[in-house]
């Protein structure tokens, strides 16, 4: 238990902001570090990414996001030893299942969305949901914190998540308090106004795609929260330029673009495509394959959903761990099969050959899309990790 070794937790002399849900966490803890950062506070942030305070954050090279106690504490107590006042944590379903942020004294809470993942572990979605709800739960009974939640009004289990804490706002583009209003999609970013009650706020965040209008408003929900004024908000969200394999573009010399990307549920990759298209002239290859040892159940699901958004498709291997990647590749490929994508899909299992053949396949216009790896150094490949940096691997194909 955190709060048994070495005399607490060191996340209790810190104001602790928890993000969790299915899909944007990284991007949201970016957006909501980069913001206090820039308004001039000393904050911590620990993600799937990387983790640090303020500039000096060190990239997260273990494949999960929220690590094991020893090495959690360890990290907090650096965190605390730089002098941060806050903290961005990102709070998967599996380490709140597992109580392994104990003794983590949350201020906030914040949900991005729930969609299909992770029901290998959890078993049921409403387990799922119930997982994610501990977050809010675990705030509420905060005595010192602020207790208030930010919710995606426009996620169907909001409900679930407002009734779970003493206060909370809610956000979104159909619904919720805090509205994003006219929104402009371009491959430089979205812009809009966000708007509540007689208040607006002009947002230009340079990531790109509809999802990310999500993840900026649910950072302007927790500014709101937390007192800042609309300088500080609004300069906070655009001061971030990039987060690190999410939606990272790669320009060719023969006018085409490779976007890399962490997505590994049906609906992010949902989500990538079609910002994909947002940003492309011409169309939409994808590179993408299933993780081994992980819920079966949404590998079809993802098959569909690249037939749906992608124009060619070349399957490949993700991460096998211990499983055959022909048995995964085939999983995926039953979806494809059933929402007729067999005469645009190739199927390689190389996964650099993969990525060669989409950029042989490209023409000046189209965007490549590489989902799956992101940000990620090494793969697990047979129960072994292998040197694997999908970023750099782009750039030298690109040469």
């Amino acid at each position: 238990m955190l709060n048994t070794l070495n005399g607490g937790s060191p996340a209790r002399g810190m104001k602790v902001i928890g993000v969790t849900g299915t899909n944007g966490k990284t991007t949201t803890c970016f957006l909501i570090h980069r913001m206090l950062h820039e308004a001039g506070y000393k904050v911590g942030l620990m993600t799937t990414v990387g983790y640090g305070v303020g500039d000096n954050i060190k990239p997260q090279v273990d494949h999960m996001t929220n690590v094991p106690v020893p090495k959690l504490i360890k990290r907090l107590k650096e965190i605390q030893g730089e002098g941060a006042e806050w903290l961005v944590m990102e709070v998967t379903s599996h380490a709140l299942a597992q109580h392994r942020d104990w003794g983590i004294p949350y201020s906030v809470a914040v949900l991005t969305n729930i969609t299909h993942e992770h029901l290998d572990y959890h078993g049921t979605f409403d387990n799922y949901v119930a997982a994610k709800r501990m977050l809010f739960e675990k705030t509420n009974r905060n005595k010192k914190g602020l207790r208030t939640g930010v919710v995606n009004a426009d996620d169907p289990s909001a409900a679930k998540f407002t009734s779970a804490i003493k206060s909370s706002t809610t956000y979104g583009i159909k619904a919720g308090e805090l509205k994003a209003k006219g929104i402009e999609l371009s491959a430089g970013g979205v812009k809009y106004k966000a708007v509540v009650g007689d208040e607006s706020y002009a947002i230009n965040c340079h990531l790109p795609g509809r999802f990310n209008v999500y993840n900026s408003l649910a950072a302007v929900g927790v500014g709101r929260a937390l007192g800042l004024d609309k300088a500080q908000i609004e300069r906070g969200i655009a001061a971030l330029e990039a987060v690190q394999g999410r939606m990272t573009t790669i320009h060719s010399r023969k006018g085409f673009d490779v976007v890399v990307d962490f997505a590994h549920s049906p609906d992010a990759l949902e989500n990538v495509l079609k910002a994909s298209k947002e940003m492309a002239k011409g169309r939409v290859l994808l590179v993408f394959g299933a993780t081994g040892d992980r819920d079966k159940s949404k590998r079809p699901v993802m098959g569909q959903a690249a037939v749906k958004n992608a124009d060619l498709i070349f399957l490949t291997d993700d991460e096998t761990y211990t499983e055959n990647p022909e048995l995964i590749r085939q999983a995926v490929y039953k979806g494809i099969s059933e929402a007729g994508g067999e005469t645009k899909t190739t199927m390689v299992g190389d996964r650099l050959e993969a990525i060669k053949a989409a950029i042989a396949a490209a023409k000046p216009g189209d965007v490549i899309v590489l989902t799956g790896m992101g940000h990620l150094p090494s793969r697990n490949m047979g129960g072994k990790e292998e040197p694997w940096n999908e970023i750099q691997i782009a750039r030298d194909l690109l040469q």
